[in-house]
Order: structure tokens, then C-alpha cells, then sequence
């Protein structure tokens, strides 16, 4: 099977995310299925400028969040794992919950049942206990939890630097052949 990845957008602040793992992805030759939803297009217009057309082209297929009969919504559809950058609370507390009241968040789903990886980049702060929990509920079903948080060791110059360190990071986390995460090599303590 060609390596396929679930990119969900949500309404969360961080559209960059979603936008440059499409990127890496198609560099990688990793196939994409993109679910944006209404609040995710919002954003990704605010945020980049980008209309609903120019963000579907940038995946190899994209649906509908209410296309809930499509390939995703099944187990049967093998995909290697799914990453929903950014993930809001919102969605976030339907994947904790299992409610699939959308294609995203039924991809989530069916990501966790067949037991591949689910990363859910969560963008909120300062968190409440309801995101907390929502988050233990997912750790607990086998996502993995991924603020996208900057790294400041390696001295980044740019927001753009720090994005694409981030967006690597979660390809290495995927195993993503070819992704590169900048590695801490350790300091020597002044003396």
C-alpha cells in the first residue's frame, strides 16, 4: 500500500500547520486526504489567504466534513495514520467522546479502532479541565497529543523555521521516510 495520510483542518488558530504538512507531504510523496471544516476554511482564509479550491489542491483528494459516506469513513480504507493540524477543542471533545458527527472527526475514529497513529496538534491556551481530560480521554484511546510548541534550541530565526521544525517533528512521529527533525545534540554546562 502507497503511505496515505488523513490531514484534518479544524477551526483552531494555527491553519499554517495543516497547510505546510500538505507541503512536506507531497514533497515526501506521502498521499494526502484532506477534511477541512467550515471553521478550518475560515481560518485558512484568514489566516493564508487561501480559498477552499487553493487548499483542496494542495492534497491528493479532499471531501466534505459532511461527506460522511466517503472511503474515510471506513476501517477498510487502509491509511497509514492522520493528523489534524490544528486540532480544536472542539473537535478534540468529539474524538474523546467518539461522537463521528462528522467525516473528520469519524476518520479520527476509525484512525483509533484499527489502531494507527491519530495526532491531534491541539491549539488553546491556557487549557481548562475539560481540555485536559479531553486530551487524557485521547491518550488514553491511543492518540498522541502534539501542541504545536516551538523548539528554541536550534536557534530559530523565523516563524517559518519554526513551523516547518514542527511539522517535521510530527512526519518523524508518523515515521515518515524522508522527515528530518532537527535533533538536540546536548550543551556542555559553563564551567
Amino acid at each position: 500500500m502507497a503511505i496515505r495520510l488523513v490531514v484534518g483542518i479544524t477551526g483552531a488558530t494555527g491553519a499554517i500547520y495543516g497547510v505546510r504538512l500538505l507541503g512536506r507531504a507531497r514533497a515526501l510523496d506521502i498521499e494526502t486526504h484532506l477534511v477541512a471544516t467550515p471553521a478550518g476554511l475560515i481560518n485558512v482564509n484568514h489566516e493564508l489567504g487561501l480559498d477552499r479550491k487553493s487548499l483542496e489542491a494542495l492534497a491528493d483528494h479532499a471531501y466534505a466534513p459532511g461527506d460522511v459516506g466517503a472511503c474515510l469513513a471506513s476501517g477498510s480504507f487502509e491509511t497509514s495514520a492522520m493528523v489534524v493540524a490544528p486540532c480544536s477543542m472542539k473537535t478534540l471533545a468529539s474524538v474523546a467522546l467518539g461522537l463521528s458527527d462528522n467525516l473528520l472527526t469519524r476518520a479520527a475514529d476509525v484512525t483509533l479502532k484499527e489502531r494507527r497513529r491519530l495526532v491531534l496538534m491541539v491549539r488553546e491556551t491556557p487549557f481548562n479541565l475539560a481540555h485536559l481530560r479531553n486530551m487524557t480521554a485521547a491518550t488514553e484511546m491511543g492518540a498522541v497529543i502534539f501542541p504545536p510548541l516551538p523548539a528554541f534550541y536550534h536557534r530559530p530565526a523565523t516563524i517559518d523555521e519554526m513551523v516547518d521544525d514542527t511539522v517535521e517533528r510530527v512526519l518523524v512521529t508518523l515515521g515518515a521516510a524522508g522527515a528530518h527533525a532537527q535533533v538536540w545534540r546536548g550543551v556542555r554546562s559553563p564551567t
